[in-house]
């Protein structure tokens, strides 16, 4: 009977780590900026939520789990959510795939590895500064940019007013 409480412990861990399973062809693909500008022109009839982030960003991660109950609201809209992280290739294993699993991020993550930002982040809006979090929200008839953290009501807010009927 004195090892009832390891079996109780074991299961709950089990439980816990059961509860969520990585996508197994889940791949963090990492781009330049050359690579990845085609998903900054994808107009057509859905809406994209871009969100600019990295796993040692607190008001990022304030913010992941909000950006995944918009994707889970808006599964059946013409809607696509990606992450871009702004973390070091080196970094993935050890700091970008434990967030994405603590926060179970099932949205596309890619990381974006361009160290001239001076060179880019104006392609991305001209008003970016390059802080994060920062997100563009787009599709065929708007784009709107915020460099700041958003909550969800102000995610859904935005979201809904861009969804093409």
């Amino acid at each position: 009977m004195r090892f009832k409480p390891f079996l109780i412990l074991g299961l709950v861990v089990g439980l816990l780590f059961s509860s969520y399973s990585f996508p197994q062809n889940f791949e963090i693909q990492v781009l330049n900026f050359k690579a990845f500008e085609p998903h900054l022109s994808s107009f057509n009839d859905t809406t994209y939520v871009i969100n600019f982030m990295a796993s040692w960003c607190p008001p990022c991660l304030k913010e992941l789990p909000a950006f995944e109950e918009i994707k889970q609201k808006y599964k059946d809209e013409k809607f696509k959510m990606l992450f871009v992280s702004f973390d070091f290739p080196e970094d993935i294993e050890k700091s970008l795939i434990p967030v994405i699993k603590k926060f179970k991020i099932s949205s596309e993550v890619i990381v974006l590895d361009e160290p001239d930002a001076n060179s880019w982040i104006n392609k991305v809006n001209q008003d970016w500064s390059g802080s994060i979090p920062a997100t563009l929200v787009f599709n065929s008839q708007s784009s709107s940019f915020y460099e700041r953290s958003l909550t969800f009501d102000e995610i859904d807010s935005i979201v809904n007013s861009k969804i093409i009927k």
